[in-house]
């Protein structure tokens, strides 16, 4: 009767050190998925404080905004890291003791700031100024603008996003979608 009972205290333990291990594996879980959701919150928050701050020096250089779409710098951005890891500097740095820049230096020195801020803090990170009416398409955000003289000026920054495997989120077309698409408005 003793050995009997010797058998089933060792098949307790082993149960109990079964479910042990089972939760320890579900705790180990739980702090990846929420250390990477973390991860991905910090990436979004980057993302919004740049596309705010482009918008505001934008708002800020009211003489830029006034020009036609084909001669405004700022509509000219079409930035990707990826392609572009180290992006050039302008040729006026708009910054530091005696630094003179008209309105045009000071655009081209706003547009390779926050090149430089993408390219550093964003992974595989990018970052476009257009105008488009339809910035969500079957949910998500996208890339492509759809113009137009009348539609909103939008700044969009995104970066390569990740499933909860680790693999590249893609969209239906390849591509990653933006994390952030802010519409500027600019007083006439």
């Amino acid at each position: 009767m003793r050995a009997r009972a010797a058998g089933f205290a060792m098949l307790e333990v082993l149960v109990a050190i079964l479910l042990l291990a089972l939760g320890v594996l579900g705790g180990a879980a739980m702090q990846l998925t929420a250390l990477r959701t973390r991860h991905q919150s910090a990436l979004l928050s980057r993302a919004m404080q740049l596309a705010a701050g482009l918008a505001e020096q934008m708002r800020a250089n009211p003489a830029q905004m006034r020009l036609p779409d084909g001669s405004n710098p700022y509509l000219s951005l079409r930035y990707d890291a990826l392609a572009e890891p180290s992006p050039a500097p302008p040729a006026a740095l708009c910054f530091g003791a005696g630094a003179r820049c008209d309105s045009a230096e000071l655009a081209w020195f706003d547009l390779y700031q926050l090149k430089w801020l993408v390219s550093q803090g964003l992974p595989g990170g990018r970052a476009v100024v257009c105008r488009d009416r339809a910035v969500w398409q079957g949910g998500r955000l996208r890339w492509q603008c759809d113009g137009g003289a009348d539609a909103p000026l939008v700044v969009k920054v995104g970066w390569q996003h990740k499933n909860p495997d680790g693999s590249a989120q893609r969209d239906a077309g390849g591509q990653f979608a933006p994390g952030v698409a802010l519409a500027v408005g600019v007083a006439p």
